[in-house]
């Protein structure tokens, strides 16, 4: 057979499987979108990434409940995500989507932002304690040790534990972190996708050493949380999660949950909202088998930061009360959240929950809804309550005085 014969044979061949070829797989927001919905045309929103000074900005309009006041504390952090307290009172401050940490300190009566680490792999993590500022990326948690004393050169750090995205995955990379009561770091491994069958070390909430670098798993079954703390009294631990998308406007609610110890599978991706079954993973299975929330927060309301209130500035029922940002539904036609939750809790059980801080969703059919979007709390040593605006840059103070 000549050599021409042979070539065209190979070409007949050839082109099938490039029409075979599979089709470049959709984004991880996307991934889970029914066959009904493929006309949709919800979006996530990005945050300005260059930050927009507060005197563009309605803060006027925002509401707290009588006697407190909310201002803002401080802007032109870009995409200002979580927080964290030094023991001197610097107040640092990450990224998710850029490569940075900030620091806000007191300059001469002033509040200055320095940038104090770049170059990162998504730094969405901070947690501070007993000098050192521990930062978790994408893939690795690192110490700087004694950081407030050499701000403008923190050097290198110490990696704590590393190779914690080993799969590289599309989605959900981004870590929360925090220092828990028994000293281990607690931080989150986010479902990969939309909705899919995670690995052991993914959509779980997972804790380290730092002593030792030995990582264990805590609690599993957690598509994606961005925010946990330890309820003061009883030392359990709470958190938020996000429910899967594309199910409808009010299916499956964001939850609140609370782990009182290791071991408990909060139903991802079998079930939902701890009552609904997924209806490709919960097949032949019962919801019975898992941990169901301590409160439905509602559909898409991206419950982010959560912090239990210990302070001794608001009146005396807030004390043990969880402070949680909501980041606001983009995967809902009417949209909801943007706003800080108060969450009235009595050991295990969730009493009450009510608004606590609201104004930043402006008309709930529009793209976009909102001018800004919270994102984790401090509590502040005076008693004040810090919360990000990732959405702008800027970090918001509410305080409180008897009239």
């Amino acid at each position: 057979m000549n050599q021409l014969a042979v070539a065209a044979i190979a070409a007949a061949f050839a082109v099938p499987v490039l029409a075979q070829a599979p089709a470049s797989p959709p984004p991880a927001w996307q991934q889970g979108k029914p066959s009904s919905m493929q006309e949709s045309t919800l979006h996530p929103f990005a945050p300005h990434m260059t930050g927009r000074s507060a005197k563009e900005l309605p803060v006027n309009t925002l509401k707290v409940p009588a006697g407190f006041k909310v201002e803002v504390w401080a802007e032109g952090i870009p995409e200002a995500r979580s927080l964290a307290l030094g023991d001197n009172g610097t107040v640092f401050v990450s990224n998710r989507i850029s490569k940075n940490v900030y620091a806000v300190v007191d300059s001469g009566g002033k509040r200055e932002v320095k940038q104090v680490l770049k170059g990162l792999n998504a730094p969405n993590g901070l947690t501070f304690s007993k000098g050192t500022l521990y930062v978790a990326e994408r893939d690795k948690i690192t110490a700087f040790e004694g950081i407030e004393g050499k701000l403008d050169n923190p050097g290198e750090g110490k990696v704590v534990a590393q190779n914690l995205d080993p799969d590289k995955q599309p989605g959900h990379f981004w870590k929360y972190l925090a220092m828990g009561p028994d000293g281990k770091l607690y931080f989150n491994h986010g479902s990969p996708q939309n909705i899919t069958m995670p690995t052991y070390i993914q959509a779980a909430i997972l804790r380290v050493d730092p002593k030792t670098g030995v990582v264990e798993n805590f609690a599993q079954g957690v598509r994606n949380s961005v925010g946990f703390d330890w309820n003061p009294k009883t030392k359990h631990l709470w958190f938020t999660e996000h429910g899967r998308d594309w199910l409808g406007d009010d299916s499956p609610s964001d939850e609140l949950n609370v782990a009182p110890r290791a071991g408990p599978h909060f139903g991802f991706p079998y079930c939902h909202q701890g009552d609904t079954l997924d209806q490709y993973h919960g097949k032949q299975r019962s919801c019975k088998e898992f941990t169901p929330p301590a409160l439905k927060l509602g559909g898409h309301i991206a419950p982010l930061g959560m912090k239990f209130y210990n302070g001794k500035m608001f009146p005396a029922e807030y004390q043990g009360n969880i402070l949680i940002a909501q980041h606001g539904s983009w995967n809902r036609t009417v949209k909801q959240g943007y706003n800080v939750l108060r969450v009235v809790v009595d050991g295990d059980k969730v009493v009450k929950s009510e608004p606590f801080v609201t104004g930043f969703l402006q008309d709930e059919k529009a793209d976009p809804p909102m001018w800004g979007r919270p994102v984790d709390i401090l509590v502040m040593k005076d008693g004040s309550v810090l919360f990000s605006d990732d959405y702008n840059g800027i970090v918001y103070r509410v305080s409180y005085s008897k009239k």
